[in-house]
């Protein structure tokens, strides 16, 4: 592609925050849910997230990057009133949360089959109550930072559509991403660390479904992670877009 091209196509231009898309070769099973199953539960960036679960659901969570899915479906099963939003751009990962939902189905849970960015910037504003981010590709290279999920920009983003007092969850077994991730946060005006000690950080609450990828990590450096809320905005009053209550 020339420059030209480049110049006007800004997802060519849009930093990549995940590796491969495709891996071992899904079995005839898998290519099948994801033929199926997938359009039934697929997350449709053009409808309010709300429309897209029953009645019921009374809160929207996020999960970026849900790997093979363990996580987000423990979530969905213990949660039947929350909505559940994974994004995963690697099609395996979304064939096992497949395997998984096909077994034991669920309403209350939606896939993205690709970049988070793309739910978060189809959000309206304040309608998460809880956003997941645990084990993300650390891009330990320095000239790959700028290709990790947390930047600034996205934290207004995420300050954006988080709803005041909303959990964000993050989670790394890598040493430098720590650091690098908790001074954007910390320095972020719209979020507080929740943290008190280092037991609050270096130990997995028992209400954190494990993931594989802190299984991995266990067996080798320690896992960190971090709980921060979002603050109340005095800019904005009222209740969110997502209280049903309020054109009761």
């Amino acid at each position: 592609m020339n420059e030209p091209e480049q110049r006007s196509n800004p997802e060519r231009r849009r930093q990549k925050l995940y590796g491969r898309r495709k891996g071992p070769k899904l079995s005839a099973h898998q290519a099948e849910l994801r033929r199926t199953l997938l359009s039934d539960l697929r997350f449709d960036l053009t409808k309010s997230a709300l429309v897209q679960f029953s009645d019921t659901v009374r809160e929207i969570w996020l999960e970026v990057g849900f790997g093979a899915g363990e996580h987000l479906f423990q979530l969905a099963g213990e949660n039947p009133d929350v909505g559940l939003i994974g994004a995963e751009p690697y099609e395996m990962g979304v064939a096992k949360l497949l395997t998984k939902l096909v077994q034991n189905p669920m309403n209350n849970v939606r896939i993205h089959e690709g970049d988070g960015r793309d739910i978060i910037a189809a959000l309206p504003d304040a309608s998460l109550s809880r956003f997941f981010l645990l084990f993300p590709d650390p891009w330990p290279k320095t000239r790959h930072h700028k290709r990790r999920f947390l930047q600034t920009e996205m934290l207004d983003e995420l300050a954006r559509v988080m709803r005041p007092g909303a959990e964000l969850r993050f989670a790394t077994d890598d040493k430098s991403y720590l650091p690098y991730a908790l001074e954007r946060l910390m320095a972020h005006p719209s979020f507080d660390w929740t943290a008190k000690g280092p037991s609050d950080w270096k130990k997995r609450p028992e209400s954190w479904p494990a993931t594989r990828y802190e299984a991995k990590a266990i067996k080798g450096p320690p896992s960190y992670l971090a709980l921060l809320r979002k603050k109340p905005d005095p800019a904005r009053s009222g209740p969110g877009w997502f209280d049903r209550t309020a054109s009761s």
